[in-house]
């Protein structure tokens, strides 16, 4: 059964340098998706740890916390029916090779490591990034 709810969406630092910010907001718009908060930061080294902690033992973290610290990036909350996993369709496969084309990852990028987008995988990874990077007061209801 559908629902209404939110996820977080987030253009990485190759995003914006790479002028995709209105593009990304475009897909999300066109799909029926309604913007509730948005903001543009560079992450501090604590708000991205926290953000990628469940991958804190893996190889590839230092480097990913790196990779979000070194520019503005581009936070959202997007609601709608399903917007988590409808959102997950949009960017497509955290692999950009085996993302469709038609997604944002598998029309706008190639390197899994420099993948333009992150959203959320869940309902519950949604609740937690949106707490993460936005106030209550940020979010427009």
């Amino acid at each position: 059964m559908s629902n209404t709810e939110r996820t977080f969406i987030a253009i990485k630092p190759d995003g914006v340098q790479r002028g995709l910010i209105s593009e990304i907001i475009d897909r999300f718009e066109r799909k029926g998706y309604k913007l509730a908060a948005m903001k543009i930061l560079t992450p501090s080294k604590e708000i991205a740890e926290k953000h990628y902690a469940e991958h804190a033992d893996k190889p590839m973290f230092a480097g990913l916390v790196e990779f979000v610290t070194s520019g503005p990036m581009v936070a959202m909350i997007w609601e709608g029916r399903d917007a988590v996993r409808g959102g997950r369709r949009l960017i497509g496969s955290t692999n950009p090779a085996e993302s469709p084309l038609g997604s944002i990852r598998g029309d706008l990028c190639v390197d899994t490591k420099r993948n333009v987008v992150h959203g959320s995988d869940s309902v519950e990874s949604a609740a937690r990034e949106i707490a993460l990077w936005f106030a209550p007061w940020e979010i427009v209801e």
